[in-house]
């Protein structure tokens, strides 16, 4: 009995720590909300309004403020954890007067509405638009303050349609998101005898082809415009089911028979987000540009040879056809850093003699890789 008391005495006094420090926490939250808010006013001093949120954020300071925190991550929780905390406790503070305004590809419960998520935090008015250049739309108007749409997926590669918006948009690239994709079998049927038809969007079936060909061999595969659609077919239907993220299994009440049913377990599709103007260098920053020349023997090697001279690191390129002419092409490049930085912007003083088209798309921080 004596035993138990001390067990019970000893587990009382670590509640009180932790009572105390849950006190001291809340009271350093409140503190940093109260500074969030003087650097609002400071910032719109003598303007005599409160100004909008999106005047305040600041992508290249968040970003900094993030990669310290997993600097000074010592356990026992994970930088994944560290990071999701302390981007809610950002998101809350510069949403204390008017949340930001994000348009995503929606509906709700796709992954692009948990990419929104995962950047800027729940404390966001998120606003879900059925295609990608509505998307670009409600940004350009300022509907928006933010747009988040997916450019690439590690599996089945680039989203062209993002790619192409781009020509004819003068809207910038200020952010990107990597989200590690876990595709489910949502449905209201028992067993797999059950299922006559699966729906989802085009890129989730080929990402999970493997697995369908090995369990529902035979069954109707149809491509519709998003996994959230995808998951409202299949909520009354129990002959079908849907390959969605566990986002869309919540919303739309679905049970999920089947988990983690893509090919790769790595699969990682990477969002932009796009915005109406350039932020200031991060520290770890990309670069995105639009390129293009006059047709002719060793184009190609033109347009990149200033990077070489310059010592520019490129990490991607993409083709597309160009809206100027047929079998005419634009070129997209991702190179590190930031369009300010010397290097950088001496290859593009050298690209401005050769190329038709050299314009920067955006500087923006790289993508802060946990878990997801």
């Amino acid at each position: 009995m004596k035993k138990t008391d001390e067990n019970s005495n000893g587990l009382e006094v670590v509640r009180q720590e932790i009572d105390q420090l849950d006190e001291q926490i809340q009271l350093l939250i409140s503190e940093r909300a109260r500074l969030a808010f003087r650097v609002r006013q400071s910032k719109n001093k003598g303007k005599g309004q409160s100004g909008h949120a999106v005047d305040y954020y600041r992508p290249e300071r968040e970003a900094q403020v993030l990669r310290n925190i997993i600097e000074r991550n010592e356990g026992p929780l994970s930088n994944t954890e560290m990071v999701r905390l302390f981007r809610e406790i950002m998101s809350a503070c510069l949403a204390q007067q008017e949340p930001l305004k994000i348009a995503y590809l929606g509906p709700e419960g796709t992954f692009t509405q948990q990419a929104v998520n995962k950047h800027f935090g729940q404390s966001v008015h998120a606003l879900s638009h059925p295609a990608i250049d509505v998307v670009f739309e409600q940004v350009q108007s300022g509907e928006a303050d933010f747009g988040v749409v997916p450019v690439e997926n590690s599996t089945q590669g680039i989203v062209s349609h993002t790619l192409d918006m781009f020509l004819d948009s003068d809207l910038k690239i200020c952010g990107e998101i990597e989200l590690r994709v876990h595709q489910n079998l949502l449905t209201q049927a028992k067993n797999l005898n059950q299922i006559e038809r699966v729906y989802s969007h085009e890129q989730s079936i080929s990402q999970c082809k493997g697995w369908l060909r090995n369990h529902l061999p035979g069954v109707e595969l149809i491509a519709v415009a998003s996994n959230g659609e995808a998951a409202r077919r299949v909520r009354n239907a129990p002959e079908a089911a849907a390959i969605a993220g566990r986002s869309a299994a919540d919303v739309y009440g679905l049970p999920v028979l089947f988990s983690l049913i893509e090919d790769r377990p790595d699969n990682t599709t990477r969002f932009l987000v796009i915005g109406r103007m350039m932020f200031a260098p991060s520290g770890h920053d990309k670069t995105t540009l639009l390129l293009t020349g006059s047709e002719g023997p060793g184009l190609l090697y033109n347009l990149l040879e200033p990077f070489q001279k310059h010592g520019v690191n490129m990490s991607r390129i993409e083709s597309r056809p160009s809206s100027s002419g047929k079998w005419q092409y634009v070129f997209f490049v991702d190179v590190a850093g930031h369009h300010e930085d010397p290097d950088i912007a001496m290859a593009l003083k050298d690209l401005e003699k050769i190329s038709k088209l050299s314009r920067v798309l955006g500087s923006y921080p790289r993508a802060i890789l946990t878990p997801s």
